[in-house]
């Protein structure tokens, strides 16, 4: 391995996507306002969740699961972009480099796994709602959830550790905001051909398979929702389960078009595209539950205020 002629001191040159115009400042001050919406939503779900006790059932766990790694996810990249900018500075350590990558592959992987969890969850609670308390008892989502996560970080372990294993020279300029494994391959002295293989069937695991079990719980969920009686009912569940297919729609419709193509194919333009970073916004949209939860814990700060 390259690792022992590659010191802790080195660093790497984040080009960027903004430069010092008009039009860039604008949309740097865009990107930095989703970032925070993104934040404070993903903050305040994860809250609402703890405090409700009325949220204390499966669907709500996974999502406030799915909650702490989108906010992990968007907290690894934008604030040193928002840095780099405003600084001046575009360096970044080996180290931290290899802390970016390996929290981003290992929050992607989890988040792949955990969205397929969603989907089960949703057709055993409309295809089995009499089995649901037994088929996603409290055990059986810690063990899903916990596997999502370790999952994720064997993914991110294994990647990190065969990227930083290869030589980097010339002008170490990655053309990107943030230290990206197809980016930063582009500037290995060697082949990294071999890597690109495990890296395009590593995807084909973290992607596809957990694409299948949403495609063949959402079918079921589909059949099942046709042949209801009720109108009352099958709008119902409809609504349940339209919120997690647009994050599944957003999520794996970008993850498979990055990271799905060889790395030749990669341009800096193409993939300087920011993680869907609204999940938050859409559940709270859609969901009568998440919406009462905000408005009662609003109320309990208002009548707090009063009495003070």
């Amino acid at each position: 391995m390259e690792w022992e002629n590659q010191t802790f001191n080195s660093e790497f040159i984040l080009l960027g996507i903004f430069n010092s115009s008009s039009i860039h400042i604008i949309l740097f001050s865009l990107v930095l306002g989703i970032f925070t919406v993104a934040f404070i939503g993903n903050t305040v779900m994860i809250l609402l969740i703890y405090l409700d006790n009325q949220l204390y059932t499966p669907m709500y766990f996974l999502l406030s699961q799915l909650s702490l790694m989108d906010l992990m996810l968007t907290c690894t990249t934008v604030p040193k972009m928002a840095f780099n900018y405003l600084s001046g500075r575009k360096s970044i350590s080996l180290v931290g480099c290899g802390a970016q990558i390996f929290l981003y592959i290992s929050l992607l992987g989890a988040e792949c796994f955990l969205l397929a969890t969603m989907a089960y969850d949703r057709y055993v609670a409309i295809c089995h709602p009499l089995r649901y308390s037994v088929l996603m008892n409290q055990k059986i989502c810690c063990i899903m959830v916990v596997s999502s996560w370790i999952v994720g970080f064997l993914d991110g372990i294994i990647v990190i550790t065969v990227a930083l294993s290869f030589p980097y020279c010339g002008a170490r300029e990655i053309p990107h905001f943030f230290c990206d494994v197809p980016a930063l391959l582009t500037l290995s002295c060697t082949n990294t051909l071999l890597f690109e293989r495990l890296m395009f069937i590593c995807c084909v695991i973290m992607l596809l398979f957990p694409v299948a079990v949403i495609i063949a719980s959402y079918v079921r969920v589909i059949m099942t929702v046709i042949h209801m009686a009720s109108g009352e009912g099958r709008q119902k569940a409809f609504a349940t389960c339209s919120s997690h297919l647009m994050v599944v729609g957003m999520y794996y419709g970008a993850a498979m078009f990055i990271y799905m193509r060889p790395v030749s194919d990669h341009s800096p333009t193409q993939d300087k595209i920011l993680t869907p970073m609204l999940n938050p916004l859409i559940y709270s949209l859609r969901n009568k539950e998440v919406a009462r939860a905000f408005m009662k814990v609003l109320g309990k700060s208002k009548s707090g205020e009063q009495i003070t």
